[in-house]
């Protein structure tokens, strides 16, 4: 009896601490936004830019450069930015800077979470469009952020 009622307690306890259901919860506009979104969303920018430019290194630049930043896709997971641009450089058309072959890269935010004041998820759709009749190619990334000395990093990446 006595363990149900401290099971109780601190179910009420933990449920104190969650947050209040916000009415347009996974609308994201400026005013609601938090205000790491922004200098997050502005680093995928500029990682998409290094994409379509075929800088490679402009590309990579987003993610942690520790040994256990990781990588999940369909081909299983990879750990370091070294085996991350292995995966690229295979699947990917990198002999030029024109995109055409690795098609133009765009990112659309879906869901943005703090996960503290160093951490944060980022969830959005990656959209690779061709200059030919080809489908778009398409997906969802969960990115964690790190903030380290240099910005905000990618410290973890499950695409599909």
């Amino acid at each position: 009896m006595r363990l149900s009622v401290i099971a109780a307690a601190a179910a009420l306890a933990l449920a104190g601490c969650m947050p209040e259901p916000d009415p347009a919860e996974g609308e994201l506009t400026e005013a609601t936004a938090p205000p790491q979104v922004a200098e997050i969303e502005a680093v995928m920018e500029d990682s998409a830019a290094g994409w379509n430019a075929g800088d490679m290194n402009r590309f990579l630049a987003i993610y942690s450069r520790s040994p256990q930043a990781s990588f999940v896709g369909s081909g299983g997971l990879l750990r370091g930015v070294e085996a991350m641009e292995e995966r690229y450089r295979e699947a990917y058309d990198w002999s030029r800077p024109d995109p055409s072959g690795r098609g133009v890269l765009t990112f659309e935010t879906e869901d943005f979470r703090p996960l503290g004041d160093r951490h944060a998820l980022y969830i959005g759709r990656y959209v690779l469009t061709y200059p030919d009749d080809r489908e778009p190619a398409t997906g969802l990334t969960s990115l964690v952020f790190a903030r380290e000395e240099n910005g905000w990093k990618i410290i973890a990446d499950h695409s599909s």
